[in-house]
């Protein structure tokens, strides 16, 4: 198996594994990096993820504008992830959600912390990022590079930054790392949500946020997770042959 068939394939399953988790639904969408050009990107069609299937990836350059003529209708917002890897030349994958639980967080003074061990990739501060702070009255979406490049901004030194009432973007260093990121952020929001209700909520240090994020994002535990989330998700055989099966 190639390292372009392998990412490929890999892409199929993070879409199926967001929606059956409910970080994605018929919107939101996730993209890697290729793996032997830094320059572009593979991303599906404009599909809901559940459908997503290896015959509707396309590939991107780092303008947002497909390649090699394919025409088929992408997502409008594709340029959040062409923003992200223009920018970021580190980030290997990134994931736009609409996910609810965070959307107070986006719309509220109270920061989106972590609090429980497995939402320490999130870092210890999550950005909010405003489309109105410089672009006015709009549809709350990215759809240019101009819009795309501004909220990459947002991101610099970060790994998710939410978006005003909109949702979040969470960019990672491989595709297993920022599908478990983009799992367990809502899951935080829930549980901080709820600890709020009880007063003063402790969060986690900045030694134990670095620890997690020291940790490697192809290491055994997140294959371990991921093999799990793809069988929840019905799609256990696209990863016979895996390079990191049974690691």
């Amino acid at each position: 198996m190639t390292d372009i068939e392998t990412a490929l394939g890999d892409l199929v399953v993070a879409n199926r594994i967001l929606a059956n988790e409910n970080v994605v639904d018929a919107y939101g969408h996730v993209s890697v990096r290729r793996p032997d050009d830094p320059e572009r990107f593979f991303l599906s069609c404009s599909r809901s993820p559940e459908l997503v299937s290896r015959e509707d990836i396309m590939e991107f350059g780092l303008d947002g504008e497909p390649s090699g003529g394919d025409d088929r209708t992408p997502y409008l917002e594709r340029f959040i992830h062409a923003g992200v890897y223009e920018r970021n030349p580190d980030a290997v994958a990134v994931v736009h959600s609409h996910a609810e639980e965070v959307l107070p967080y986006s719309i509220t003074e109270e920061p989106l912390r972590p609090v429980i061990h497995s939402a320490g990739l999130m870092g210890a501060r999550v950005p909010v990022w405003d489309i109105a702070d410089r672009f006015g009255d709009t549809t709350l979406l990215v759809i240019d590079m101009e819009q795309g490049r501004d909220l990459a901004g947002a991101l610099d030194e970060h790994r998710v930054v939410l978006m005003r009432g909109h949702g979040f973007t969470a960019a990672a260093r491989s595709l297993s790392e920022v599908v478990r990121l983009s799992v367990m952020l809502p899951r935080n929001a829930r549980i901080l949500t709820t600890a709020l209700r009880f007063g003063r909520v402790k969060e986690l240090s900045e030694g134990e946020i670095a620890r997690r994020l020291r940790m490697n994002p192809d290491g055994p535990e997140f294959w371990r997770a991921w093999e799990y989330w793809a069988t929840r998700a019905g799609c256990a055989e696209m990863l016979e042959g895996h390079p990191n099966r049974g690691g």
